[in-house]
């Protein structure tokens, strides 16, 4: 069987990278490619144990060039970030990818204690998410010694942080915190 290789530029934990990706794509493949199979999948990590980016292995049944087009087909409808590939076999990547991500890292360590003692994460999770809105969703999060990584993904970077500005300037939670545009770490947000 045809092996396909896909790397997904999102930072995702392993039970999300399934959540979001794996078990959407596996029901996908179930119906319309009968035979293949998700065989493998990893989470690229940093020395800090963060999600960096995470791959997904797919035996492919039938013709192999209908499968990569179904694959990257399904993987761009559920949201798959600008800057994944997908490899067929020994051939070039095809790049491809729909959304754009921002983690969002909160300090963890050097407010004061009150601040943490006082305030739910979860809450200041609720009033982005309300705030996104069709923008962008939570994909997945990191806890780290030092900073909480929240990992939002939507059609556009700049459009999730200015619907996220209002509540990251008043949210004690997000007093220190700092943005990362998570598929091109080098453009400014």
């Amino acid at each position: 069987m045809p092996m396909l290789e896909i790397t997904l530029n999102a930072r995702l934990r392993p039970l999300d990278r399934g959540d979001v990706y794996e078990d959407p794509l596996l029901e996908e493949l179930e119906s319309r490619s009968p035979g293949s199979e998700i065989v493998g999948g990893g989470t690229m990590m940093s020395p800090e144990g963060e999600p960096l980016s995470c791959d997904v292995a797919i035996d492919l049944a039938g013709d192999p060039q209908a499968g990569l087009a179904l694959v990257v087909d399904v993987l761009q409808r559920l949201g798959a970030p600008r800057g994944s590939t997908a490899r067929l076999d020994d051939a070039g990547p095809v790049v491809f990818g729909a959304t754009e991500g921002v983690g969002l890292y909160l300090n963890g360590t050097d407010l004061p204690r009150q601040v943490y003692a006082d305030n739910d994460i979860n809450e200041l999770i609720g009033q982005l998410t309300a705030r996104l809105g069709e923008s962008g969703e939570l994909h997945s999060y990191w806890e780290g010694p030092r900073e909480t990584a929240l990992y939002f993904y939507g059609p556009s970077a700049r459009r999730m942080v200015e619907l996220m500005r209002d509540v990251l300037d008043t949210h004690p939670l997000a007093q220190r915190s700092r943005l990362v545009n998570l598929t091109d770490p080098d453009a400014a947000l």
